[in-house]
């Protein structure tokens, strides 16, 4: 199925680029996944030129099917989590690092739950490589999240903050009284997550290129929180993170600085395009509209 779904996606944008980026993931790894369908249908299905993008005859033939496919699936995916989880009342929210605990979050849940008392409403903690993956296999119904997140993931965007570079404590830059530059930081490495799920996801994340091109260099591979931190802690890399961590994470080893000229962030609750109207997820946006009119952003 998800192969079918990047095959639909290139056959829109018939650009493999704008494809991979609408996916939300890396160039090479879209060719891949083609190619792997290729292989199963035993069939060239696009033709690649260094000018332009098409479907084969084989691909324009299976385009029609693999979208009803798509579509078919999706619908019954949406009677199961309905009958699931409409019939008795349960709503699974996930959320990533220590969004959960943060004061929209909090808010936003403690009014969801005084509305609707009835309503069995679960958290789940999602770790750096599998929450988009959460939201579209309908593990979670809704999330709290960080962008930027891909085409087919709705947002109401909640609160926006600067970001901070996670140091090893010993390392001279945390030192510095002043706000560090990217410069300071382009001989440093970085901590990385595995696979391309979510690949643009930590690129914006991390920076990567910086502005003038130049690759990130990239260290340990971590799946959460804790072993990012522990991974910074041991000085095997470094990581921008929400500013808000200093106040979440601080632990021993670990520093935060500031860094001139690096973009906020922006916290935001996301759900799947297609299951927005679900009677727990509109609920829940509804709820979180009214916290926002009442506090403003990031309240």
């Amino acid at each position: 199925m998800h192969q079918l779904r990047l095959f639909l996606a290139l056959a829109e944008d018939l650009h493999f680029g704008r494809a991979a980026q609408r996916m939300f993931i890396s160039q090479p790894a879209l060719s891949r996944q083609i190619s792997a369908l290729e292989r199963r249908m035993g069939v060239g299905l696009v033709r690649r030129t260094t000018r332009r993008v098409e479907l084969t005859p084989a691909g324009q033939a299976l385009l029609p099917e693999a979208r009803a496919v798509v579509e078919a699936a999706d619908r019954l995916g949406e009677v199961i989590r309905s009958q699931s989880r409409r019939g008795c009342g349960r709503l699974m929210v996930g959320f990533i690092g220590a969004e959960a605990a943060m004061p929209y979050a909090r808010r936003i849940l403690a009014e969801f739950r005084r509305r609707y008392p009835e309503s069995e409403l679960e958290m789940r903690s999602l770790d750096l490589v599998n929450h988009v993956q959460a939201l579209v296999s309908g593990e979670v119904d809704a999330a709290f999240l960080r962008q930027p997140l891909p085409a087919g993931i709705r947002t109401l965007q909640l609160a926006s903050e600067p970001r901070v570079v996670c140091l090893p404590a010993d390392d001279p830059l945390a030192r510095r009284r002043e706000p560090l530059t990217m410069a300071d930081l382009a001989d440093r490495v970085f901590v990385d997550i595995p696979g391309d799920a979510v690949r643009g996801w930590w690129n914006h994340w991390t920076g990567n290129p910086r502005p003038d091109g130049t690759p990130v260099r990239y260290g340990p591979l971590v799946t959460d929180m804790e072993t990012l931190l522990l991974a910074v802690a041991n000085g095997q890399g470094i990581a921008f993170l929400p500013a808000a961590a200093r106040e979440f994470y601080p632990r021993p080893g670990l520093d935060y600085a500031q860094v001139a000229g690096l973009s906020p962030c922006t916290a935001a609750l996301a759900w799947l395009a297609g299951h927005g109207e679900t009677t727990g997820v509109a609920a829940l946006r509804a709820v979180a509209r009214a916290v926002l009119r009442t506090t403003g952003p990031g309240g």
